[in-house]
């Protein structure tokens, strides 16, 4: 595939070849582009800024609904797309796709919705006879950097709201995952997006990435990945508005009341769907000693009984991990917990990139697999004493993205979400869950600001103040 930038879809000398991760396959490449090509992109997309500022609300909605529409339309090849390059089972890929059109479709009524407010100034002193109201104007350019887990949902999740918001974007897929990006890039241009509102650029993201964020034309920068690289992105950028989704190591408190069949079901499915590859997949599950061997019998089987494979295969369930290094270092820390006194439960072994869905038990909390963002198929289980000792071990941790409680004690669940230091709380669910109109984000160092569109167009937003005086 070519990339698009002022207006056309353009070829580069150096290419990126796409591999689907199950076998090493070559699907497709794209052109890798370089620091002048985020130049000329951006000078195009001032221009596209200024054509989106333009638009009226309805406009930007019904472009963004011709999108949904084609969407839905070429939901099964875009889910074929998705399961290719990343490597997620093909009943993953679909229910992606779907994810996507809704975040658009989300994003569609936002664009209508846009306002300011009036603000009572006779409340001042100094207001009597003024009228005072809010407008809320695009920032201009947004700058979209993606993760490759969810190529289409998590790219849907910021350009629908910059574009509903009237801003152009940039957008930066990973290098592993950018088809669906370039066909989510086609489909709004099909559905009337103006030509110079978009571009998106593949290639590496050290260098193309800095000279995104430190361009004085990019306003706001939304990005989701790694703490280490937000934390470098936030070095960079400056004085620009930056949302970033970052890191996480999502624990579950599974209580002596709760329905151990339950939890086990949903623990099973917070953690090893994509292979782990979620940043709120369950990692680290601590339970009350007086059910701990209890609930290990009911999630043992589940894991056990997870069939790994071909994701295009309907009876895999899950497929591989994105790149070998990365099943390598599962491979490792999963070494390390046991050298560490855990033991294996359930799977633990290796083949390229598909690792096997691993149950560890008696983990050490200090352990990397516990402590850390694992980003791979393993589940780590600890005993407790209680909820405090629970509470406090879900809490020492530098992230704060998701955490849940299984539990029937009201006031139990009531603590949880209090004391618990996590920006996305379940109460009888999996961590692994979210609703893409919901206000999405986490606390310390798992980011900052909201996803969600309407939230979102918030943060893509600049706001002013008019003041009418007599």
């Amino acid at each position: 595939m070519l990339f698009y930038l002022c207006g056309s879809w353009q070829q580069r000398p150096r290419q990126i070849e796409v591999v689907r991760p199950f076998d090493g396959q070559v699907l497709d490449t794209v052109p890798q582009a370089t620091g002048h090509d985020v130049t000329l992109a951006i000078e195009s997309l001032r221009e596209g800024a200024r054509q989106m500022r333009a638009l009226t609300g309805s406009e930007r909605c019904a472009i963004l609904r011709r999108a949904v529409q084609l969407l839905h339309d070429r939901e099964a090849e875009l889910a074929q797309v998705i399961s290719q390059e990343e490597g997620k089972i093909l009943a993953e890929g679909r229910l992606e796709a779907t994810r996507a059109r809704e975040t658009l479709d989300y994003s569609a009524d936002e664009a209508r919705r846009l306002c300011g407010e009036m603000v009572p100034l006779d409340g001042a002193p100094s207001g009597a006879g003024r009228l005072g109201f809010t407008l809320r104007v695009p920032c201009g350019i947004v700058a979209a950097i993606t993760p490759f887990n969810f190529p289409l949902n998590l790219v849907a999740h910021k350009v629908g709201p910059a574009l509903a918001a009237g801003n152009a974007v940039l957008l930066k897929p990973a290098s592993d995952t950018p088809l669906s990006a370039l066909k989510l890039v086609e489909i709004l241009l099909e559905a009337g997006l103006p030509p110079l509102a978009i571009a998106c650029l593949t290639g590496p993201g050290h260098e193309l990435g800095q000279a995104i964020c430190t361009h004085p034309l990019v306003r706001k920068i939304s990005f989701t990945g790694s703490h280490e690289i937000g934390e470098a992105i936030c070095r960079m950028a400056g004085v620009k508005r930056v949302t970033m989704e970052l890191g996480s190591n999502s624990p579950v408190i599974v209580l002596p009341d709760a329905d151990l069949e339950q939890a086990a079901k949903l623990v099973t499915a917070s953690g090893y769907s994509n292979a782990g590859q979620v940043c709120i997949s369950a990692q680290r599950v601590f339970v009350i000693r007086s059910v701990y061997h209890d609930f290990l019998d009911e999630l043992a089987p589940r894991v056990e009984s997870l069939r790994t494979g071909d994701p295009l295969d309907p009876a895999t369930q899950m497929g591989p991990m994105v790149r070998e290094a990365d099943a390598r270092r599962v491979e490792a820390w999963i070494g390390e917990a046991v050298a560490g006194g855990a033991r294996v439960v359930a799977g633990g072994g290796r083949q390229g990139t598909l690792h096997q869905p691993t149950l560890l038990a008696d983990v050490p909390p200090t352990q990397r697999v516990s402590c850390e963002e694992l980003f791979g198929p393993a589940v780590a289980v600890t005993p407790v004493a209680d909820l405090s000792e629970a509470i406090e071990l879900a809490n020492a941790s530098r992230y704060g993205l998701a955490a849940s409680l299984f539990t029937r004690d009201l006031p139990s669940a009531l603590r949880f979400v209090r004391e618990v230091e996590s920006g996305n709380l379940h109460v009888n669910w999996g961590t692994q869950w979210r609703a893409d109109l919901m206000p999405y984000g986490g606390l310390k160092d798992s980011g900052l600001g909201k996803e969600g569109p309407r939230h979102a167009i918030l943060e893509m937003t600049e706001e002013k103040m008019v003041v009418f005086h007599p």
